[in-house]
């Protein structure tokens, strides 16, 4: 069969699974030089040695790790800082949108249009985040009880979540719904 060539289909899913490692590598070496730089590098503060155990649990190689934390301890590290934004999507569904960024005014735009774009407002700051509590490990988990969401805003919410995982700042999305708790990491 002329025009069939096995290694142009492997070609394309490794293409798109390299892609989505690439995404979920460089969201989690932005992550541990906040990190390090927030515990001048000392392994053992429990900031770093979450977001270590987070990546290795992602299987992103050491090398990448080691640099990651370097570059949290030079000059060049940049203003990164970590803003919590809060939104209600589909069904009344909270959402706390944690994102990484070295311009906040530049994120706030992009994470405010993406969700207009979905149909979704941005919320002040607190309106949301009373249906969450805080973990020790940095998460945030729903307080009971969870939003049933079903139907077409069921898809509305999960193309939003979806929207918000491709955008490179975002680092997790929490939501109160139902199936929905934990969903980008």
């Amino acid at each position: 069969m002329s025009g069939h060539s096995k290694w142009a289909q492997i070609k394309r899913q490794k293409a798109v699974t390299d892609a989505a490692k690439s995404r979920i590598f460089s969201r989690y070496a932005r992550l541990i030089a906040v990190e390090s730089k927030k515990a001048n590098g000392v392994l053992s503060a429990p900031g770093l040695s979450v977001a270590i155990a987070r990546a290795k649990s992602e299987n992103m190689p050491k090398e990448n790790i080691e640099r990651a934390i370097a570059k949290g301890l030079s000059k060049d590290a940049g203003n990164l800082e970590q803003i919590v934004y809060e939104a209600y999507g589909p069904g009344g569904a909270a959402l706390l949108i944690e994102a990484l960024s070295d311009n906040k005014n530049r994120t706030t735009q992009e994470v405010k249009h993406l969700l207009t774009k979905h149909g979704v407002e941005l919320a002040a700051p607190g309106s949301a985040s009373w249906a969450f509590t805080k973990s020790p490990d940095g998460t945030y988990v729903p307080n009971e009880p969870l939003m049933e969401v079903s139907g077409h805003d069921e898809e509305h919410l999960g193309s939003i979540l979806e929207a918000l995982d491709e955008h490179e700042d975002v680092q997790r999305v929490f939501s109160n719904a139902r199936g929905y708790e934990n969903t980008s990491d």
